[in-house]
């Protein structure tokens, strides 16, 4: 009985942890966007330049990801900062793409309230930069977001691309919206395809 009880309570508070990171990253600064076409789960959103810090590793998606979400992290809570540097708040998404066969990058987008002459000066591996304004297909799915999920939701936006005659123009784009302690069923995530104008 007092096993079931010790269960019950870790259960319990799992759930309430999740809770708090899922209200945690609801309130978190996301990028503007203006929506040019929604349709069910699918939108062709016109997004302005984003001031990024991006960082690269090799391997597999998976393993590539911790890596760099470790590295940037270090930077934007001012761990590799001395003592008393400047905290940068997290933003939502965190974005991934391939680059290259087996070359993952990784992208924090800044609060909006900095430049890239306002940022704080980043190591020599990672790398502050400005996105173009771009427009971009997007699919919105709740889940763990493993490799097979983005395939199969990749192929249904590169699907309703061709159904609305829109032509990509860039390798796809995954964007995670919530901390891994949120729940499965909560969390936001997405593929983005770049469009043509």
């Amino acid at each position: 009985m007092k096993t079931a009880r010790w269960i019950a309570a870790g259960a319990g508070l799992a759930v309430v942890g999740a809770a708090a990171a899922y209200a945690q990253y609801r309130q978190t600064e996301e990028p503007d966007f203006a929506v040019v076409r929604e349709d069910g789960d699918f939108e062709l959103r016109d997004y302005p330049a984003l001031v990024v810090a991006e960082v690269s590793h090799a391997g597999s998606r998976e393993r590539a990801s911790g890596a760099s979400f470790r590295r940037l992290a270090a930077y934007i809570f001012a761990q590799d900062r001395p003592e008393g540097g400047e905290r940068i708040a997290m933003t939502a998404p965190v974005l991934q793409d391939e680059t290259r066969p087996g070359q993952w990058r990784m992208r924090f987008v800044m609060p909006a309230k900095y430049t890239l002459d306002t940022l704080p000066p980043a190591p020599a591996d990672i790398t502050l930069a400005e996105t173009p304004p771009r427009r971009m297909a997007a699919v919105r799915f709740s889940g763990n977001g493993g490799g097979r999920d983005l395939a199969l939701m990749e192929a249904r936006l590169r699907d309703w691309l061709a159904t609305q005659g829109l032509m990509p123009a860039g390798e796809a784009e995954f964007a995670f919206y919530d901390a891994p302690m949120v729940p499965g069923p909560l969390r936001r995530n997405e593929v983005l395809i770049p469009v043509a104008p």
